[in-house]
Formats: structure tokens, C-alpha cells, sequence
């Protein structure tokens, strides 16, 4: 059983307070996702996080396959931190922790996310040629778009 790490740096010239307004609506979490994912929200979006909440989307990852994804938000700290993990979905286990702290000049947010894909071995042959490239370039378009939306961090 290979789990595996994505672990993600960026800094933006923003408030605590305007990161956390931001990243803690999961509304916004289109907006950071490419569009040829199609993603689209089914419920859970309609309030800001809580522990407890469950948030329904669809996506279309590779191939063009529509994809359920149910996460739930396990944990909140309020302007620090939040953690979503994946209930059904295509992985074997997602786990994904958000933190946001106050630097000079703005905030730094970090990514680490923990997964496992399904099918063993087979699943492991799949990572550094398919899944592996697809979450860097997904986490890549976020970090563009939150600079587009707030600027570059100097």
C-alpha cells in the first residue's frame, strides 16, 4: 500500500482574513479549478465550512470520465487551517490539509495532501506517468489563478 504526498507553498499579498473569507467558501473551489474539469458543485456549498460538512461534486479528470466526489471537512480552524477528505471518489484515500499563516507582507498558504490510488499495483504503475503530472498541473492552475485574483506576493 503506497500513499503518497503532495506537499504545496505559496505566498500572497493578502490579509489572513481575505485568504480565509476566500478558501474557506467552497463555492471558490471552481474558480481554482481548471475548466476543462468540468467541475461542478451538487450541494454542500451552500454555507461556510464546518466540521461535518459534506460537499458533492462532479469532475472530469482525465478522458473526459465524469466523476463523483463526496469529501467531507473533518476539521476547522478558523483563519489557520481546514482538512477535507474524500468519502467516495476515484481515490483510494485523500486526505488534504489547508493552512494559511500571517508572514510580512501577506500570508502563507500550504497544501499537503496524503493519497492513495486504487488497484494495488496497477494503480502504482499509473502515478508517474498520469496522476502524479495531473495533480501538479492542477495545483499549478491554482496557484495562477490566486495570483490573478490577489496578486504577487514581493
Amino acid at each position: 500500500m503506497k500513499v503518497y504526498t503532495l506537499h504545496t507553498t505559496q505566498k500572497l499579498p493578502i490579509s489572513v482574513e481575505e485568504a480565509w473569507t476566500f478558501l474557506s467558501n467552497p463555492a471558490n473551489l471552481k474558480t481554482i479549478t481548471p475548466d476543462y474539469m468540468s467541475f461542478d458543485i451538487l450541494s454542500g456549498a451552500d454555507r461556510a465550512m464546518f466540521p461535518g460538512q459534506i460537499i458533492q461534486y462532479i469532475v472530469t479528470p482525465v478522458f473526459g470520465i465524469k466523476t463523483k466526489w463526496v469529501t467531507e471537512i473533518t476539521h476547522v480552524k478558523d483563519n489557520t487551517y481546514f482538512v477535507d477528505e474524500q468519502r467516495f471518489g476515484p481515490y483510494a484515500l485523500w486526505h488534504h490539509k489547508h493552512f494559511i499563516k500571517p508572514i510580512n507582507g501577506g500570508i502563507e498558504m500550504e497544501d499537503i495532501v496524503h493519497y492513495k490510488l486504487p488497484f494495488g499495483v496497477l494503480g502504482q504503475l499509473f502515478h508517474p506517468v498520469l496522476v502524479k503530472p495531473k495533480l501538479n498541473e492542477i495545483f499549478n492552475y491554482r496557484q495562477k489563478k490566486l495570483i490573478d485574483l490577489f496578486g504577487e506576493f514581493k
